[in-house]
């Protein structure tokens, strides 16, 4: 099956605020990050048969970039998280049982006015074809499809 995805660019200076607040990424939500990013992940993972479709079993996978995730949490429950690598945004999720109510996009202009903070390099991120909703998003936040990647 062939696996087509978008390398998108946000190049404009203004970036739209956000209502939300992160947190840096901790250890001790290592159990329930994993069971949201691999819900997140899991319809698309089995509709293109990227195996394992649960790709996320072991801390040791995060280790090396925990220090550029950030959480959206109420009390201890996660109801977001996106990672800021560099100039490129990665791994944007939303809890289930929290989505379609804004947050995927407060956590995307959330990571890009972090990464603005440090760098006015245009901000990056890449998303599967197959997921038009983020896709959507992504194009109304103002990022721009500057590649078309065949993954597979």
């Amino acid at each position: 099956m062939e696996i087509i995805a978008y390398e998108m660019k946000y190049v404009k200076d203004d970036i739209a605020k956000n209502s939300i607040e992160c947190v840096p990424y901790d250890e001790k939500y290592f159990q329930q990050y994993m069971k949201i990013y691999n819900a997140c992940f899991y319809e698309m993972r089995k509709a293109l048969d990227i195996k394992p479709y649960n790709f996320l079993s072991d801390y040791k996978q995060i280790s090396e970039k925990d220090k550029d995730i950030f959480l959206l949490a109420s009390g201890d429950e996660i109801i977001g998280s996106v990672a800021c690598c560099g100039s490129e945004i990665d791994d944007l999720i939303v809890n289930k049982k929290f989505q379609n109510r804004g947050y995927g996009k407060q956590l995307l202009l959330w990571g890009m006015n972090y990464i603005r903070q440090s760098s006015n390099e245009p901000i990056s991120l890449h998303v599967a074809k197959w997921n038009e909703k983020a896709l959507m998003l992504y194009e109304e936040v103002g990022f721009d499809i500057i590649n078309i990647e065949r993954v597979r």
